[in-house]
This record gives structure tokens, sequence and C-alpha cells, in this order.
């Protein structure tokens, strides 16, 4: 403040506002006048923010005034503090500071005043939360406002309570809050009800306090009281098991309730295009899929209700749907009768038929959800269900993958695989990953012939080799290589097929293997099953030249056409190696010894920096190669267990050191449970590269609902190296479907104590769920 003497300037003259004229204006000083700036109302400051025409303008005029707010709180202003705080919150939503006005907000709820009372609750919902300790200090002003009666302030403190009320609050105001639950006045009792709801969530054990009045609240005929109650009660029983017996017992009188809004409506004033009262039957019907989940009885008490809903629910407006969906959902969590079902699946199949694409998107994640449980009423809407991959709405094509993946069974998987093909041609790059996985998987568990399966899965290669999964390539090897009647068959396409294309790296890979095992097979010619090929010997070796020397070429790729020309060394001019380099004896691929893809990986780590990692967790040892050396005699298919003593006649034969016996498997260990859904962890530690640990989790869901957007995230201590291979899938099915599998890499050289802190997130019953845990008790194995 400027004295009478006008002896301070600055930002003190610049800052004061006067009503009436000024120091200046006294004493007749023109320039000193024309310094000091008013403080505006808050309709004028709003119009001057408004006409800023830049952003500097309008920090300008926002800096000023909010110096005349700090100003009038420093000078305890009891008349205009609820302006200035007006207009400090109007700072605060246009994104500006405003934490000063905290304690003015506190000021204002202690003052008699109503205006001061509406404008301080304001600033503290607005200014205030758990992260201040200042909120703590309302809790008297709250506790005497709720006390005084006066409903317009009981109101106020209500809504506070609600916006900002931490736990320490909720506990202190729990029975002031449950003595207006039942108070005469209905605008009282809804704002109660909805603050009882937020210290449910906000402290769950308050449950037992709010549990008595309910049930009186439900005879209520007043809309925002019967709502609120349903609300309120739909969180006691997500949250306490007592309260869900209990209100199992009001399950009839919950069944009248809809009923009667079904058949002559609640209020003509909260009807929405001739729907009665769409928002309490959702409320309604959410609250029964809670009471009806695993209960025979109560489930039974609303099938009736259920299909009579489901049948008279006007389905031309956008409320009758979400009516009309909430009951499906209802139907599908509860043990509902197989003709009910049946129902919902036929009302999900016909909003894959509405124009509006969210309402698409809504039936198709719940088809997905059903698909386990009642696949056969599901897959009678496949065909609409396939129309929708060629939807050009990215979610919405996603979604139908997903469910044309689940609907594949070993009667429709020619059909299937057909249209998934030529979707995976057309599909948009983030999408051909999935789909590419998909069919892979679909055509290991449903194929109907091996042949049909090797085409299948050099379709994929061909189309989209860069998106396949990393165990793609030991796979394709695998079943070729125990497809004897199909060599010949095999190696004629694959050739074709790497001469037309060799950017395609794991199709690259299959075909450089293939040849390299039947080379002879593809210069003899004599495949009657295609189009005959003459191919000499300098081709072959040109086309895998030329896949060395590109540059589109992995390490890995590498690897695989020089085993090739190693091997065809022996097939085309019988070299005196043939022991050495002969075929791949095959090996069951669940076997204790060894799967493809750990043979495939040792056999090319011998002539290349990178190999294929072995990716199935059944595998618990590597084949060494030095175990293929006895295998010389021709009437020998698998090869024997080497004598690793000294004075062994291959080892002198070699001049090699005997060679150690394979390390003892590590055990497997499960890290995760929870509803089911079962998380372990496999182990394989090459004796090629003990620094090295292979280890593969398996992620199986036992539920009865799937478990969507499954990602697993790891890390471990700085001295070590943590790789993440790509998942199989981000879906694993109920009740024990195809689990997912994902790879980790670590690199151990120092032998550390290992530890792995995993983060799991996924989303289940439709709840987010995120975890986040250390594994500190790896077996001793995988380490040492």
């Amino acid at each position: 403040m400027l004295n009478r003497k006008g002896r301070r300037w600055g930002a003190d003259a610049c800052v004061v506002g006067f009503s009436g004229g000024g120091v200046g204006a006294e004493f007749g000083d023109p320039l000193r006048e024309r310094m000091v700036v008013p403080s505006l109302k808050l309709q004028d400051l709003i119009e001057e923010i408004r006409g800023a025409k830049t952003q500097a303008q309008e920090r300008e005029v926002i800096q000023k005034e909010c110096a005349h707010i700090r100003a009038s709180f420093r000078d305890g202003d009891p008349v205009h503090r609820h302006r200035q705080l007006a207009k400090l919150l109007y700072v605060h939503m246009l994104g500006y500071p405003a934490h000063f006005g905290q304690m003015e907000c506190l000021k204002l709820i202690a003052s008699s005043r109503f205006t001061d009372k509406r404008v301080g609750y304001l600033g503290a919902m607005l200014l205030l939360d758990e992260r201040h300790d200042a909120h703590l200090l309302i809790t008297n002003s709250i506790k005497n406002d709720l006390s005084q009666g006066i409903q317009p302030v009981q109101g106020l403190a209500l809504c506070t309570l609600s916006t900002m009320g931490s736990a320490e609050m909720c506990r202190d105001l729990a029975p002031e809050v449950e003595k207006l639950l039942l108070q005469p006045s209905p605008y009282v009792r809804k704002k109660a009800i909805l603050t009882a709801v937020h210290m449910i969530r906000k402290v769950p054990e308050l449950s037992s306090v709010f549990l008595p009045p309910c049930a009186q609240l439900l005879h209520e005929r007043h809309h925002g009281i019967l709502l609120g109650t349903i609300t309120l009660i739909t969180e006691l029983c997500e949250r306490s098991p007592a309260a869900l017996r209990h209100f199992r017992k009001v399950v009839p009188q919950l069944v009248h309730i809809l009923r009667t809004l079904v058949t002559m409506g609640y209020s003509t004033e909260h009807s929405i295009s001739g729907v009665s009262d769409p928002f309490l039957q959702v409320q309604i019907l959410r609250l029964l899929r809670i009471l009806g989940r695993n209960h025979e009885e109560s489930s039974e008490t609303m099938n009736d209700l259920l299909a009579q809903v489901a049948t008279n629910t006007d389905t031309s407006r956008n409320a009758g749907n979400a009516v009309l969906f909430e009951t499906v959902l209802t139907i599908m969590d509860i043990r509902s009768a197989a003709g009910l079902r049946v129902l919902a699946v036929n009302i999900l199949g016909r909003f894959l038929l509405n124009s509006d694409r969210n309402i698409r998107y809504v039936a198709l994640t719940s088809l997905l959800r059903l698909v386990q449980s009642d696949h056969s009423a599901v897959q009678r809407h496949r065909p609409t269900v396939v129309e929708c991959l060629r939807e050009t709405d990215a979610s919405l094509s996603r979604r139908a993958l997903e469910l044309s993946l689940a609907l594949v069974n070993s009667s429709n998987v020619r059909a299937m695989m057909q249209e998934l093909q030529a979707f995976l041609e057309s599909c948009p790059p983030d999408l051909r990953a999935d789909c590419a996985s998909g069919i892979l998987l679909a055509a290991e568990r449903f194929a109907p012939t091996k042949r049909w399966h090797i085409d299948t899965i050099l379709h994929v290669l061909t189309t989209a080799g860069t998106h396949v999964r990393d165990d793609a390539v030991a796979n394709l090897t695998q079943l070729i290589g125990g497809a004897q009647e199909l060599h010949a068959y095999s190696v004629r396409r694959l050739y074709n097929a790497l001469a037309e294309d060799i950017s395609q790296q794991p199709l690259v890979q299959v075909a450089a293997w293939c040849i390299g095992e039947y080379g002879d097979l593809l210069l003899a010619g004599n495949c009657e099953e295609i189009e005959p090929l003459q191919v000499d010997e300098e081709e072959v070796l040109a086309l895998l030249e030329k896949v060395l020397q590109s540059h589109m070429s992995l390490p890995a790729t590498r690897g695989y056409a020089l085993t090739a020309l190693m091997k065809l060394s022996t097939r085309l001019c019988g070299d005196n190696k043939a022991a050495i380099l002969e075929k791949m004896p095959l090996v069951e691929r669940d076997g204790p010894q060894a799967d493809e893809e750990a043979k495939e990986s040792k056999e090319a780590a011998q002539l290349s920096e990178a190999a294929p990692v072995p990716t199935e967790p059944q595998a618990s040892q590597l084949l060494d190669l030095l175990d293929l050396l006895d295998g010389a005699s021709g009437d020998v298919q698998h090869p024997p267990h080497l004598d690793p003593s000294p004075g062994g006649a291959l080892v002198h034969l070699l001049d090699l050191p005997c060679v150690p016996p394979p390390p003892a498997p590590i055990p497997d260990l499960k890290v995760f449970e929870r509803e089911g859904v079962q998380l372990n962890l496999s182990f394989i530690r090459p004796p090629e590269n003990p620094a090295l640990l292979l280890i593969t989790i398996t992620a199986t869901n036992f539920s009865e609902g799937d478990v969507t957007h499954f990602i697993c995230q790891a890390a471990v201590p700085k001295s070590l190296q943590l790789q993440l291979q790509a998942p199989s899938g981000n879906t694993v099915p109920a009740r024990g479907g195809l689990p997912i599998t994902q790879l980790f890499r670590i690199l151990n050289p120092n032998k550390a104590p290992l530890r792995l802190k995993l983060r799991l997130t996924y989303d289940h019953f439709h709840q987010s769920v995120q975890e986040i845990f250390e594994v500190n008790n790896l077996p001793v194995e995988s380490w040492q």
C-alpha cells in the first residue's frame, strides 16, 4: 500500500486496487493515478482474458490480477475474500498456479456466511487433495456443517467430502454421513448416499456402517435416492463377501423393481427415447450380475426377468441397446439357463449388423468372452464375424481377428484358414504379426494333413515372413523332418519360394535348411505332386551364394546357408564326411533329449555368430553336435550316447577332449497365481554357453474368463544382460486353453546370484490387473 506521503513505489503501487480514487488522486498526481491499476471484477476479468490476442497478453493480465489477489489476502479483507478466491479459481481452471489460495479456502469454509462457504467448498474441491496436509484441517468444519441441519450447507459439505475426502476423513466422518442417510430431505439423502459410495471405495472396512440403512432405502420412490442406493449396494457387494451374502436376500425385490420399470415405467421424466429410465435399468442389471454370479438360487430367480427384458426392449435407439447389452452381460455372468444364453448370443449377433461401429465393437468383444463357454452358439454367427475382418476401423478388425481365430476348430479349419490368409495379405501392418501368429497356432492344433499344414505355414512365411514368431522356423523344420513322404515336395516348394524372394528371412532359413537336408531329392526331380522342375547343381549353389551375399540376410540366415553348402558337398559329391554331415535324425518335439529348435541352434552355432533361439518350454537340455559323429553306420537312426571316458574309441579317433555329461535339468518354478491365472518359468542353460540362461515363461488360465491384453515385462540387476523375445500372443483363453509363451535370454558371465523382477498387466473379468513382484527363489542351477 502507498502511504500518504507517496514514498512506496514499485510492485505494491501496481497491484493494490482502489475503488474510488487512490492516493495519487488524493494528491492530484496524474502520473501516479495512471500507475495504480484497479482490481477487476470476475466478469471483467473473464472478458479481458478472452479478449487477449496473444498468450503473452493473457499472462500479463493474469499476473497483474494475481498480484491484486495476493495483496487482498495479505490485508485480510473478509468482505471481498470470496470474490478474490472466485477469480483465483477461474485462473486455476485456465492452468495457472493457484496454490496460494488454499488457506483462504479454509477461512471461507469456517465462515458463517453461506456465500463464503459456497466459494470456500468449491475452492477446496479444486485446490485440495490428499497430497496436501491442509485438507485435514477442514475435517472439523465439515463435521460442524453436517450437524447444523441447514440443507444447502450440508449439501456443500457432502459434495466436498465425496470429492476429496481422504481415508482418515472418511473414518472420522462416517457416523455423521450414516445419520444423514435416513434424513427426511431427499436432497440431503441423495448426496449422503453418494458420499457413502466414496467412503466405501476409500475404506472398504466401513461396509458394516452403511449396510443396515440400505434395505430401507430400497423402498424409496425418489429416482435419485433409488439410483444412488443401487450404486451403494453394488459397491458394498464388490468389496465385502458378507454384504454379498446379505443382499442376495433382496434379489426378488430388485427383480420386482426392474419388472415394474420394463412393464409400467417408473417416471416419465426419466424415460429416454421410449425406454423407461435406462440408467436405473442398467444399474440394477449390474447389481443382479454380481448377486447371481456363482449362485444357483439367485440366478434362477432372475432368469425369467432377463428373458423379458431381452425380448421387450426397443433396440431402435441407443438407450435400448445399452439396456440390452447389460442384459447380455448379466446372462453371461450368472448361472443362466442354456436357452437364455443362446438368446444372448443371438442378440450380440444382431449387434454385429448394426451400423454403429461402437455397437459392433461391443458385440465382438462380448462374443470373444462367450466363445469358450458357448462355442456352438457363437459359431452360427461365423460368417458375420468374418465379414468384420474387412472393417476399415483398426480396433474392429483386431477384435474380429481375435474372434475369428477363437472360432477355428477341426471342422472349419480349411475354410477359416482361407479367410484368414486372405486377410493376412491385405491387413494393416500392426495386425500382421498377430494374424500370422494366430494362423500358425491354429494350423498346429487343427491341421487335417501334414501337407496342408506345410502349405499353410509356407503361405504365411511367404506373405508375412518378417512378422512371424521366433519359433516358426523351428516348428516348420521339425514338421518337414517328421513327414518323410513329403521331403521331395517340401524341398521343391521351398526352392521355388526362395528363388522368387529372399527378403523374408524366416522363409530363407527354412528353405536353406531344407535344401541342405534334402538337396539330392531336389536334383532327382522325382516328385509327382507338383510340376516337374529341372534344377542343376550350379543353380542351387548360385542361389545359396546369393543368400550369403545379400545385404538383407541376417547372421542366422547366413549360418543356415553355410550349413546347407557344407551338407550339399556330401549330398551332391559323396564326400567322405558324410557321417558328420548326414541328415538330421527325427527327434520327438516334446522328447526328453531336445527339441528341433535346439538342434538347429547347435548346428548353426558351429558356423555363425547367431542361431535360432529355442522357445519350447518342455526342452530340458541341448544335443551336442558331436553326438552325431557316431552315426556313420547307415542302419543307425538315432545317435547313441557317447562314452565320456578318455579311453573312448571315438574320442581317440578324432583326438578330441572327452565330452562332459549333459547338465542336470533345472526344475520348473511357479511364480504367480491369481484367480486361475498362473505363470510358470522353465530354464535351459546351453552347454556351449553356460553364461547364457534361457527362461521360458508360460502363462495359463484355468478360470472361466479369458485373459486379454497380457503383457509381461522383466528386469534384472545391472550386472546381467536381459533380452525379451516377442510373446506368442496376448490372449490366454479360459479353462486351460492354449497358453502364452515368451522367451527371456539372460547373459550372466560372472555367475552372479539371479534375481528377476516381473511386471504383469492384463484384463480379466472386465478389470485391469497389474502385478509387480520379485522372484528371488530361482534355482541355484540357473546361475551357478
